[in-house]
């Protein structure tokens, strides 16, 4: 991987504990998927011109095909295919999470329909829970559910909780039908993000991310703690943010959702996932 060494590349993410208290090989492994992410995430941000983003996306899915189809390794994948073959990571993840993050690469999303930011959620989110719970040690049905529920929890509250900061960058990821329903026309994202009736339009995807969180934590109470420790601590910093989004209502202005650090620590520890 290039660029700084996986595990500094993390240490700013809201993943950082959870990642941190695993196990060394498992920490590492995570360190690696978190760097591949980061890496191509910052392609689809911050990598030019669209026609340099999908040459670049494009050299990320040619070097992913060839770790799999030839054991060749190259420059980008040296340190992810220790990870790869001790866990036996799936290529259809890796390549999922470029796809997705194709989307943002080739126009900016604004006001997707529902399928297709359920489609953006799995990509960008669900598929890297997929290549996440084979780390942890999940059997594999309870572990796709729970990479499907939570990590389209984290994505829809990270959605509601970046409207500036999208906005910011002409993007928008709430979906039309909410905004028609809450009886916004416009899809300019700094236009809705300014609207008044921005929160009746977010109050539904606040329910749906509720909704995968309490359906995340029922698939976690069935499995064994040891494989849960991760996503418990995932899934407790972003109800956190969700609450305070909710608290906070979408009225302008909005001040940023932060969790202070102690107020995770001592949430973490109250759940018993020291």
């Amino acid at each position: 991987m290039q660029g700084r060494p996986a595990a500094a590349r993390a240490s700013g993410s809201s993943f950082y504990t959870a990642m941190r208290i695993l196990p060394r090989d498992q920490r590492d492994a995570m360190f690696e998927i978190y760097a591949f992410c980061r890496a191509v995430d910052d392609i689809a941000d911050e990598g030019g011109p669209r026609p340099e983003r999908a040459r670049a996306l494009a050299e990320w899915r040619t070097d992913i095909d060839a770790l799999y189809e030839n054991g060749r390794i190259t420059p980008r994948t040296a340190t992810l295919a220790p990870a790869v073959r001790r866990f036996d990571l799936a290529r259809e993840d890796f390549l999922a999470v470029i796809d997705g993050m194709d989307m943002d690469a080739e126009a900016d999303i604004q006001a997707p329909d529902a399928a297709t930011l359920d489609l953006y959620c799995d990509r960008v989110a669900s598929a890297v829970g997929r290549l996440s719970v084979r780390v942890f040690g999940l059997p594999r049905e309870p572990g796709v559910r729970l990479a499907h529920h939570l990590g389209r929890a984290l994505q829809l509250t990270n959605i509601l909780r970046d409207i500036d900061e999208d906005a910011g960058i002409n993007r928008l990821y709430l979906p039309k039908n909410l905004l028609a329903a809450a009886g916004i026309a416009s899809t300019d994202p700094m236009t809705v993000a300014a609207d008044p009736r921005l929160g009746a339009a977010c109050a539904p995807l606040l329910a749906e991310a509720r909704a995968h969180f309490t359906a995340a934590e029922a698939i976690m109470a069935g499995q064994p703690k040891t494989a849960t420790k991760a996503p418990r601590i995932m899934a407790v910093v972003y109800r956190m943010i969700l609450d305070k989004l909710e608290a906070r209502g979408f009225a302008t202005p909005r001040l940023k959702a932060r969790v202070p650090k102690l107020r995770l620590v001592m949430a973490v520890a109250r759940h018993g996932l020291f």
